[in-house]
């Protein structure tokens, strides 16, 4: 096994020089979904015959639906149009528009309620609190652990988060240590980088005070929804410092995960790193 020490390495006292709240300008926001399809293609030349870039209609309107959610046209939790809404605002059929809607509800970046139309997802539903946890217990029924957060600062990016994140070295971010505990036991300790220009304002103070879900609090707070991510997991030996955090010997053996999170457009939002004591809990994913 490796040492968990490669997996959480403690680049936060590294990358500790302080940036003023002025390192970052405010993130433009993206412009509203176009309203209607273009009715006829332009005339290909030779080199658009030869590399052909044909997408069926309901993907175009899955796009269109998808750029007005990520540009805050309706926000999550609200009611979206009804079909018939869409078909007419698109000028396409309403079969087209359900087949786009079908997919977007299998990617999670919406949701149906019988009886009641569809609407944006959002990070506070329950279900979503277990779309990017996926340690639960080995006996009972899975629920959200508490937190307790060990450090919270502004930073610069070492090279291996900047690569990671798509940044440039020593870009602003905001670094997140916590411990989280099932039923009062120790079982996770996380590291967490999140870009600074996006975060800005987010303090140890707000993430305390806070108690929902952290997600729900990126949503609600900073307008950032994870929409997938990216997850490595390996078997690791706990160091002397996550050893003293989770109250287990050093050398104990751990799950170590390290998870990129995207939001609209695949832009990485969030890098996680975690150690996972699995003598109570086991890491459950479904395949499909």
């Amino acid at each position: 096994m490796n040492s968990a020490s490669s997996n959480l390495t403690n680049h936060a006292t590294a990358a500790s020089e302080a940036i003023g709240p002025t390192a970052d300008a405010p993130a433009t926001p993206n412009p509203p979904a176009t309203a209607a399809l273009t009715a006829a293609a332009p005339t290909p030349t030779p080199a658009a015959v030869a590399s052909p870039t044909f997408s069926p209609l309901y993907q175009q309107i899955k796009a269109l639906i998808t750029q007005s959610l990520q540009s805050g046209e309706w926000k999550p939790g609200e009611l979206i149009p009804s079909e018939v809404e869409l078909a007419g605002r698109f000028k396409v059929s309403q079969g087209t528009v359900r087949k786009a809607i079908d997919e977007l509800a299998a990617e999670n970046l919406v949701m149906r309620r019988q009886g009641k139309g569809t609407f944006v997802s959002t990070h506070h539903e329950a279900r979503a609190h277990f779309r990017f946890l996926r340690l639960v217990p080995d006996e009972g029924v899975p629920h959200y652990p508490e937190s307790k957060f060990i450090e919270v600062k502004r930073v610069r990016a070492p090279a291996d988060v900047a690569r990671l994140m798509e940044l440039k070295s020593g870009d602003a971010v905001i670094f997140i240590k916590r411990v989280q505990y099932f039923d009062g036991v120790a079982t996770i300790v996380e590291e967490l980088w999140l870009p600074g220009q996006i975060f800005k304002g987010l303090t140890f103070e707000r993430l305390v005070e806070y108690k929902g879900p952290m997600y729900g609090l990126f949503e609600t707070e900073f307008g950032t929804r994870m929409i997938r991510a990216s997850e490595q997991i390996r078997a690791v030996c706990a160091d002397e410092d996550a050893a003293q955090l989770l109250g287990v010997a050093p050398g104990t053996p751990m799950l170590s995960s390290e998870r990129v999170s995207f939001t609209y457009g695949d832009k990485p939002v969030e890098l996680r790193r975690g150690l996972y004591l699995t003598s109570r809990h086991h890491y459950q994913n479904e395949l499909s």
